[in-house]
């Protein structure tokens, strides 16, 4: 059984952080778009538009920030992108035209990316002799968080006025600044050094930049659950629509309760290509499943659905693992934000890109679509133990330049 709260005082700090900062995200998750909308009364093509920009804002803020806190130190780093955060968010409230929009949701995507950047560095240095397992522990926090955001977002969408909304954004940034707050107690991490050799020594390592391709596609099964089950279930299935929320609380709660105990054995990076194989395999059979749930009575599809859905979650809890393994443990010691910024931009793409992807696929073309987002997840699940012994052979013959110089 997981230890609810971290044995050590740093992984607490970050834990707590991590908590109150996921409130935040969850509030903004449920109800941004509507707050746009709604709102602020912008067109639902011109909200759509200014979340593309800043998702390709988001991508370069990783890398750049990854290497900043590399070198400069990763707590401050991390906790000035979260006062940036705050302060874009709390500018939502001005948001009344495009580009105040997009000025405002850049920088606080942009400063979303470059933040997860810059903790993974706090993560190596204080998550004790296995930081994948305690990143895990931070995933499934990150999922409490996130639900008891929701909760409260869903006070401001029912009661819904202008100032309903106004109060979801002002929780939003204090919930960032909060959380930089709280950073005050942790001890510092000291920088890395990357001199003696190119700078961006990230974008210079293919098997790395391979897997981080990989472990981008697998990421589209995120948008399964967010896009394309609920679509699917309404447009196709005669299930009952409660099911939505109800397909995401069983995600929620199996994550919460499994994501450790899943990573506790995914352990090296050979065992991290492995979880990737078996995920591919899970999602496979989770789309068939779903495929199935049309035509069907409503019972039979709510069945179906179901059952898919814990099949996906146990292939997420694997892809998850996988990805916390092979992201960290393929990092030098000295360059892991910026290695670990690099490994961010699989899963940008597949946010900018996934649910067009998905709806292209599952929902106009309908159940073919489904074998053939479960064969791509499952062609990725075994291409990546194979990108992994590449990685592996790459770093025995790592050049110096990769190396930490030597003091002097």
């Amino acid at each position: 059984m997981p230890h609810l709260v971290p044995e050590t005082g740093p992984q607490r700090v970050i834990a707590a952080s991590n908590f109150v900062n996921t409130i935040g995200s969850g509030l903004y998750l449920t109800a941004g778009v509507l707050y746009f909308t709604q709102a602020a009364h912008l067109p639902a093509t011109e909200v759509g538009l200014g979340l593309g920009i800043a998702g390709v804002v988001s991508l370069i803020a990783g890398v750049a920030v990854g290497h900043l806190a590399d070198t400069h130190g990763a707590r401050g780093v991390y906790a000035a992108t979260l006062v940036v955060r705050g302060a874009a968010t709390a500018c939502f409230v001005l948001a009344d035209g495009f580009w105040p929009f997009v000025l405002a949701v850049c920088a606080a995507t942009g400063a979303h990316a470059a933040g997860q950047a810059a903790r993974s560095p706090i993560i190596r240095c204080h998550g004790g002799e296995r930081p994948q397992e305690f990143r895990a522990y931070l995933r499934a926090v990150t999922n409490i968080g996130v639900s008891l955001g929701a909760l409260l977002a869903g006070w401001a969408v029912q009661v819904g006025t202008h100032t309903a909304y106004q109060l979801l954004v002002a929780g939003n940034a204090i919930s960032f600044a909060a959380s930089a707050a709280i950073l005050i107690l942790l001890p510092p991490v000291t920088p890395g050094s990357t001199t003696g050799g190119p700078r961006w020594i990230a974008l210079r390592d293919r098997p790395y930049l391979l897997i981080t391709a990989l472990d981008g596609i697998m990421a589209i099964q995120f948008k399964v659950l967010t896009v394309a089950i609920p679509l699917w279930l309404v447009e196709a299935t005669t299930a009952p629509r409660w099911l939505i929320s109800g397909t995401m609380l069983t995600n929620t709660v199996i994550v919460i309760a499994f994501q450790v105990r899943a990573s506790r054995s995914v352990d090296s990076p050979a065992t991290g290509g492995g979880a990737y194989r078996r995920a591919g395999v899970a999602f496979f059979l989770s789309c068939a499943l779903i495929s199935l749930a049309a035509g069907v009575p409503a019972w039979t599809a709510t069945t179906l659905l179901i059952v898919a859905v814990v099949i996906h979650t146990v292939g997420e809890l694997w892809h998850s693992a996988g990805g916390f393994e092979v992201s960290f443990a393929l990092a030098p010691d000295h360059a892991t934000g910026q290695y670990l910024g690099v490994f961010g931009l699989g899963a940008g793409l597949a946010e900018a890109l996934g649910p067009s992807l998905l709806i292209s696929l599952c929902i106009a073309w309908g159940r073919p679509g489904w074998y053939v987002v479960g064969a791509l997840f499952t062609l990725t699940g075994l291409a990546a133990p194979l990108a992994v012994r590449w990685a592996q052979r790459r770093r025995h013959a790592r050049p110096p330049y990769l190396e930490p110089a030597a003091a002097t």
